[in-house]
């Protein structure tokens, strides 16, 4: 590739640009070396190909929306530590009651709204014990329990997934996105005004995905009694909540206003990175089990992701990319607006089934938000079906971490998995169109 001449249209630095895409694309769908590797290989090849300086490249590394990601991890990492996942199981099923449709509807919903703040790999962890509890005292043996426990195992998975487009904060992608959007010039957009988009096609989405799971998965035990009681045997024995879980609930919540009432001004990661500060100084984490238990590769990708979006902005590769795409579409149909929205969140939706979803609007949100129209329904639309990774085991981290239950067959997530995504499609379109 580097020795074909570049396209038309498209400068030296743009092409190039786009051969560390094709590149990046392959290493990361068959992991021939481990993610972070393919992460300083986008690095490397930007200073080595002549797309910028060593500076030019580390500044656009490391940026707010680096701290955030670092920050978010590392407070999933805090709160995990202090074991709240049984008291949230019997809270959630003192909302719901023990029949197992409205188990289901809490699980998706408690999910949902949890993975909008702590991240969606973080609450579906937290969140399988709790369910695999339920299973565990429902059922004599795994045949009898196999629908059962898939239902929910996937009410977490598909409810952690969709939660993450609640919030900025509900996954890297989001601020990603937002980054882009302030470098474009769209707008910089709050954590409130994002919210105020996304929390509606949540609410939409919570019921519906309710029902696809039940009529999908629909077991026999239709009434958890006995395994309801054993749960509150089971938070019984803790006995009442302690100092050390009050004060990390308190931190984060300060956290979570933080991040609606100062982001503007003093950024999302550097407001993470002041409730991480202050779990370390209360003595709730100790600095060596965060360092052992913070993913340092995210980290890692999630900045050299930034920073091949930026140079494909910077570079002229986005806008030639999407003003490519659309000229091949409008072989299908004249309406182009139809065509932008159709690129921006089909091919989202299925890339983000191969690639992480943070790799997904790294690549695709530079090139949608040059595709023309209102480029914040086109960035708000990329991001949110970035979510839509529902179909496969690698699909996302919420799907590998159900399957490592041993509950749960490859065969269910295409199962359920296309219903979703349909349904996921048409509830953005009609949102997108009309709020």
């Amino acid at each position: 590739m580097y020795n074909i001449p570049a396209p038309t249209g498209l400068s030296v630095e743009g092409y190039r640009t786009l051969i560390i895409v094709v590149m990046a694309i392959i290493l990361i769908v068959f992991e021939p070396v481990p993610l972070p590797a393919v992460a300083m290989m986008i690095l490397i090849l930007q200073v080595l190909l002549g797309i910028d300086t060593s500076n030019g490249v580390a500044k656009s590394f490391m940026s707010d929306a680096v701290f955030f990601i670092m920050g978010s991890l590392m407070l999933a990492v805090a709160i995990v530590s202090q074991g709240l996942d049984s008291r949230l199981a019997l809270g959630i099923i003192k909302l719901t009651g023990n029949k197992t449709w409205k188990i289901v509807i809490g699980f998706i919903a408690i999910s949902a709204f949890l993975s909008s703040f702590i991240g969606e790999h973080t609450v579906t962890a937290m969140m399988m014990p709790v369910g695999l509890t339920l299973v565990k005292n429902s059922g004599v043996d795994k045949r009898s329990t196999s629908k059962l426990a898939a239902l929910i195992l996937f009410s977490i998975a598909y409810g952690s997934a969709m939660g993450s487009i609640g919030t900025p904060s509900g996954g890297g992608r989001n601020v990603i996105m937002l980054g882009y959007m302030k470098e474009f010039g769209v707008g910089n957009i709050s954590y409130l005004e994002w919210m105020k988009y996304a929390y509606p096609i949540l609410f939409v989405e919570i019921p519906l995905a309710a029902v696809i799971l039940w009529y999908t998965f629909k077991p026999r035990q239709l009434i958890l009694d006995s395994a309801v009681r054993k749960l509150k045997i089971q938070v019984t024995k803790k006995g009442s909540m302690r100092g050390n879980e009050l004060l990390t609930i308190f931190i984060f919540i300060l956290v979570f206003l933080g991040w609606v009432l100062f982001s503007s001004k003093v950024g999302l990661g550097i407001i993470a990175l002041i409730g991480v500060f202050l779990y370390m100084a209360f003595g709730l984490i100790r600095w060596e089990d965060l360092n052992r238990n913070t993913n340092w590769g995210v980290v890692i990708l999630f900045g050299a992701a930034v920073s091949l979006g930026l140079h494909m902005k910077d570079t002229g590769a986005a806008f030639w990319v999407a003003d490519t795409a659309i000229n091949w579409m409008k072989m299908i149909s004249d309406d182009v607006s139809i065509i932008r929205w159709f690129i921006a969140v089909v091919l989202t939706g299925l890339l983000t089934n191969l690639l992480s979803n943070a790799a997904t609007v790294a690549v695709i949100g530079p090139i949608v938000l040059n595709m023309g129209g209102d480029p914040l329904v086109m960035g708000f639309s990329t991001a949110i079906a970035s979510a839509f990774a529902y179909l496969t085991v690698v699909a996302s981290p919420t799907c590998m971490i159900i399957h490592s239950s041993g509950l749960v067959d490859k065969s269910d997530y295409l199962r359920a998995g296309w219903k979703m995504f349909i349904m996921s499609v048409l509830v953005l379109f009609i949102i997108s169109n009309f709020w």
